[in-house]
Order: structure tokens, then sequence, then C-alpha cells
């Protein structure tokens, strides 16, 4: 049995060489905007299991699907040519849903952040209409002179010193 490290290997070699002949050699309409979105070769290199995924998305599945198990031959030759295996495992194709659940998720992100941004825009800094009992008090307010001639007055001993204890 190949080790994790060769597994690894062998699914990304497999997944590149079929996106390459996906995008250049294949002629099927039916496969126009295909991507393979994932390979995991069994453990025995008896079968691989090829996610793939479309532009059109799901509604295309089924024909996606059909064309690449009537294409199976050619592109199992194809991989048989750029991936040097003793047995070549057997093409098993699944439709990948994740793009599109991925496209759903950032759709009602950024709806959700739109919304969290028209609703910050009409929001006032203070949504309770209460008076701020800060907005009252000016700079020099905490600056005043009669506070200040106290600690201008002050000696050496009127200061405590916490290190003498």
């Amino acid at each position: 049995m190949p080790t994790p490290l060769r597994m690894k290997r062998i699914n990304d070699r497999i997944k590149q060489v079929l996106s390459v002949v996906l995008l250049t050699r294949i002629e099927d309409p039916r496969l126009a905007g295909v991507s393979v979105t994932d390979v995991k070769v069994d453990r025995e290199l008896d079968y691989a299991n090829i996610y793939v995924s479309s532009l059109d998305g799901e509604k295309s599945s089924r024909e996606v699907i059909a064309a690449l198990n009537h294409a199976h031959g050619y592109l199992k030759h194809e991989i048989a040519q750029e991936v040097d295996l003793r047995v070549m495992p057997r093409l098993r194709f699944f439709w990948d849903p994740t793009p599109e659940r991925a496209d759903r998720i950032d759709s009602l992100l950024a709806k959700l952040r739109e919304e969290s941004e028209a609703a910050l825009d009409t929001e006032e800094l203070d949504p309770d209409g209460d008076e701020d009992l800060f907005d009252g008090i000016d700079a020099k307010d905490w600056e005043a002179e009669e506070y200040l001639a106290e600690f201008d007055d002050m000696t050496d001993e009127d200061v405590i010193d916490d290190r003498d204890e």
C-alpha cells in the first residue's frame, strides 16, 4: 500500500491531468465549463473517485456525469499516459455541490454585511434618544485652574510614599 504522501501525489496528479484533458482535448459540449474539484484514490488503487463541478450549476449535473461516464475509457487512457501506475484505477464520477454552496454562503454573508452597514448608517450614536452626559463638558472644564492650583502648592511632605511602609 502506498504511503499517505504518495497517495496525495497520485490524487493531485490525476486531478491535474483530468483538468487539462477536460479543458483542452474533450470536445463534448456537455463537458464545457466542467472542472475537477477533487480526486480520491482508495488505498488499494482500485477506484478513483472524481468529484466534478460545472459553471452551469447543479441543473446540469446529470448531463455532466453521463458525459463523463461515456468518456471514461478515453479519460482513463489519458491518465494512464501521464501517471505512472502499475494498475490504473477505475474512474467513478460524482457531482460536487461545494462550489454552489460556497457561492450561496458568500451571497448570504454579503447580504448580511450590507444590512448591517445600512443599519449603522441610519442609527444615531445614541439610539435611546437620551442626552449624552458628556456632551456639555469641554476640554477646559477638565483643566480648571482651581484644581491645578491645589497641586502646585503641594510639598514633598504632602505626598504619601507607599515604599516607606
